[in-house]
């Protein structure tokens, strides 16, 4: 009886975020990422390795993702390099999603994201937010906390990690 009650909060819990593309104007072409949002490891993950246009732009035409930077495949076969999951490798049809500005992309963030990514071209750089919705009685989102957070450096990532691990 306890080892299924593992296994259903392990495959329930995530981090969910979205990655997010300025383009021209104020439009972020985005994607779904499942696991990992939080900024010590997607964020660091996305500065270390999708850290130009050309990289974030390939990331997010492949769809919405369990992870971008995964060492197994949908059959829990390891790869031999990491690599992004796309859902669309099992069937599944996500294609990227257009915002015509930040609001937007935040506010349509309802697949219970906690953080939201913006690459920002310009700047050729990451910029993070937390975001929290406020619901009505059935489940509809009436207000949205957005805040944003630093992206710590590979190493802050690493001593957050063995300072908050048991």
């Amino acid at each position: 009886m306890f080892l299924p009650l593992i296994l259903y909060y392990l495959l329930l819990m995530a981090t969910r975020s979205r990655i997010g593309l300025k383009l021209n104007g104020d439009n972020i072409l985005s994607v779904y990422h499942h696991w990992d949002g939080y900024p010590q490891w997607l964020g660091v993950t996305l500065n270390e390795k999708f850290n130009t246009k050309d990289k974030v732009a390939e990331l997010i035409d492949g769809g919405d993702m369990s992870s971008c930077d995964s060492n197994d495949d949908w059959d829990r076969k390891e790869l031999g390099e990491t690599r992004p999951l796309y859902y669309n490798e099992r069937g599944e049809k996500t294609e990227p999603r257009l915002d015509l500005n930040f609001d937007d992309y935040v506010s349509n963030s309802n697949a219970g994201e906690e953080f939201v990514y913006v690459f920002l071209p310009e700047d050729n750089k990451w910029e993070c937010y937390e975001i929290n919705h406020t619901y009505d009685e059935d489940y509809n989102i009436t207000d949205t906390n957005v805040v944003s957070k630093s992206i710590p450096t590979a190493e802050k990532a690493e001593e957050f990690f063995v300072q908050n691990t048991y």
